[in-house]
């Protein structure tokens, strides 16, 4: 079939870029009404940045604090009481008290606590002899967890065993104290580490996913077929599409911001006008996936599911919001060179914790700024004003 191919160009150069600026003024109101008549993208846009910031925030917490554990006394001498205090104490357990190591067990085994302390009944003889021991019993179902857990323990123990040498000696040897630091999380807080990585998954939802759904749902519709028959260009439909959505991805930026300062009371220790061009940028390079997707399917379930894989999922798997990158393998770790959600992460944590270390915002600005403008022109050649 033959293709008609139509003309974006109206009137003379004089008076060119009034007649641009009026059409997208127009291009921009029309999809301003579209997102206010549409609840879904009310709901993407407002709702769920607010859901995903409680969820993540109230609901979503890698701290270990107050772990079940069983402790077994056989024999309540007044040393194996001393020992078990520490424990009843530590705001980092939760502790049962019990008499035999069978109920303990079944607890263990059903899953109700994640382990047993085991003070066996001669501690008392074996502590005065130099040699005594305690079983630690783990849960083991989650390895990271199991070995957090066992470092608090080992943590209590030495603290019981330096008291106990300090005050057992004519002349005790103090033992070394470590005066330990957390840089850029004082309050050992895991708010401070998850909220501002959500703030990458609110602008990839509202930039890559709303993008992608209104462009196809707009070729399903046939509505872009009658735009190319007026006067209006490809790169007025591209920037009148994406400049609403692209407000509306700085809408939630801002409710994240808001969130993380006065709900979670995470700092930001740099530049606000810092964090605003990379969030900027990051926008641009979602909107532009977006609209990659959308012209190459065209229709608004493929679209919606394709991005979700493509910017979703990585943003959330293998962008360091959540996973420790240096810790995956080699071959997924070539891989999160190409995700645009590695570099905006990185940018958000150094800026909200650290501050402006440049050594770490110029680089990855530049990666991000050279996505944009790649997506840009690839959006602007997918978008051919052509019927076929």
């Amino acid at each position: 079939m033959a293709q008609m191919s139509v003309s974006g160009e109206s009137g003379s150069s004089s008076n060119a870029w009034p007649s641009k600026l009026r059409r997208m003024r127009a291009l921009v109101m029309k999809e301003t009404r579209q997102i206010v008549r549409d609840p879904s993208s009310i709901a993407i846009g407002a709702v769920l940045p607010l859901i995903l910031i409680l969820l993540f925030g109230y609901g979503l917490s890698l701290d270990v604090k107050n772990v079940p554990i069983a402790i077994v006394m056989e024999f309540p001498t007044p040393e194996a009481v001393d020992f078990a205090a520490g424990f009843q104490l530590s705001p980092y357990f939760h502790p049962f008290m019990m008499r035999s190591m069978p109920p303990a067990q079944q607890q263990l085994l059903e899953h109700r606590v994640d382990g047993i302390l085991r003070i066996p009944a001669d501690f008392s003889r074996h502590l005065v002899a130099g040699d005594a021991e305690v079983q630690l019993i783990v849960h083991g179902g989650d390895a990271n967890r199991a070995r957090i857990i066992e470092g608090y323990v080992q943590g209590i123990v030495g603290v019981w065993a330096a008291r106990l040498a300090s005050q057992g000696s004519a002349n005790p040897v103090q033992p070394v104290n470590v005066q330990a630091r957390l840089w850029f999380n004082e309050a050992n807080d895991s708010s401070y580490f998850l909220v501002p990585g959500l703030v990458v998954l609110v602008m990839t939802l509202i930039g890559g996913l709303l993008t992608a759904m209104v462009m196809a749902r707009e070729w399903e519709r046939g509505t872009l077929e009658s735009m190319f028959v007026t006067p209006v260009r490809s790169d007025e439909i591209l920037l009148g599409k994406t400049l609403p959505y692209f407000v509306l991805a700085l809408f939630g930026f801002v409710l994240c911001v808001l969130s993380a300062k006065f709900l979670f009371h995470v700092p930001l220790r740099g530049s606000m006008w810092v964090l605003l061009g990379a969030s900027m940028l990051y926008v641009l390079v979602a909107l532009g996936i977006g609209l990659l997707i959308s012209s190459w399917v065209k229709n608004q379930l493929v679209a919606s599911q394709l991005t979700m894989l493509v910017t979703f999922m990585p943003a959330f798997m293998l962008s360091g919001f959540l996973f420790d990158l240096r810790s995956m393998p080699t071959i997924v770790r070539m891989i999160t060179y190409v995700l645009p959600a590695r570099y905006y992460v990185a940018l958000l944590q150094s800026v909200f914790l650290a501050g402006d270390v440049w050594s770490v915002i110029i680089p990855n600005t530049l990666i991000l700024a050279g996505m944009a403008a790649a997506l840009a022109l690839g959006s602007r050649a997918v978008m051919h004003k052509t019927l076929a």
